[in-house]
């Protein structure tokens, strides 16, 4: 567990009073991330945490088996598709998760995503047993946050963003107040990264001297990441939004999709 990030305590943080809490837990294919949030105030947060621990606690033994107001769980996918809402009836998911090719130890979701599309994934077993006893109701597809941060700020046309990951990096455009694009990719170095940038840009015809990349997660300025993609897009931007009351040492856009993830309700399918 020492290989924690972005690790912060509020010095008022009391567990006895978890009943007015919210636990946030972000979960990634070997990590996970969580967050106690306080009438939209930070209290506790860490990043990169073995997957161990969420399913068998001991460090975090008290944390994690608190009874909190509201729990919140962000669940990755290993294969995803949307669905226009009003196409969607719950009967018919087993049809969408054909198009998913779904294994025995995956299981399927099907959740709304926002305001237009369900989002129809599936993700591993492992990972729905170590959440399980939080209650699935509470899981929500782990960009469902981010995407509504993101709407709510009223998106330029030519932004496009980007929520980059240890491994993965996620990608939403949002034109005329839309959802128009959203998927993931997993890469491995800052050259794959900016591939499939370039990718995503050109299958939504967006002009790299046009376009504006705005950046959060597993970022900073200057860093390899940034650097390469700015050999093809001028114009790149930290996210700047700020979902929840940070203290000072954490950059709002390093947690913005875990705290987005404040910003969810329970799932509505499963």
């Amino acid at each position: 567990m020492d290989n924690h990030s972005n690790n912060y305590t509020d010095n008022n943080f009391n567990l006895y009073q978890a009943y007015s809490y919210t636990l946030l837990l972000q979960l990634e294919t070997n990590s996970f991330s969580y967050a106690v949030v306080h009438q939209n105030r930070l209290l506790v947060s860490a990043q990169n945490c073995d997957l161990d621990e969420l399913a068998h606690p001991k460090q975090l033994s008290e944390l994690l088996t608190a009874t909190y107001k509201k729990v919140t769980i962000g669940m990755p996918a290993t294969a995803l598709t949307l669905v226009p809402g009003s196409l969607f009836d719950e009967e018919h998911v087993a049809e969408f998760a054909r198009f998913l090719d779904v294994k025995e130890n995956e299981k399927v979701f099907a959740q709304t995503l926002d305001d237009q599309n369900m989002i129809v994934y599936k993700t591993n077993t492992k990972l729905v047993a170590a959440v399980e006893k939080f209650n699935l109701q509470n899981t929500v597809y782990t960009a469902r946050g981010w995407v509504k941060a993101i709407e709510k700020s009223s998106p330029p046309d030519n932004n496009l963003y980007l929520e980059i990951g240890k491994s993965t990096v996620q990608f939403l455009y949002f034109p005329s107040g839309k959802l128009r694009f959203y998927n993931t990719f997993e890469f491995r170095d800052q050259d794959e990264l900016a591939y499939f940038t370039t990718f995503v840009a050109e299958e939504l015809k967006l002009k790299p001297q046009q376009t504006t990349l705005v950046l959060s997660g597993d970022v900073s300025p200057g860093d390899s990441n940034m650097l390469r993609l700015a050999n093809f897009y001028p114009k790149i931007e930290i996210n700047s939004l700020k979902i929840l009351e940070l203290p000072g040492q954490i950059p709002s856009h390093k947690i913005l999709a875990l705290a987005a993830l404040s910003l969810c309700g329970s799932s509505e399918a499963l």
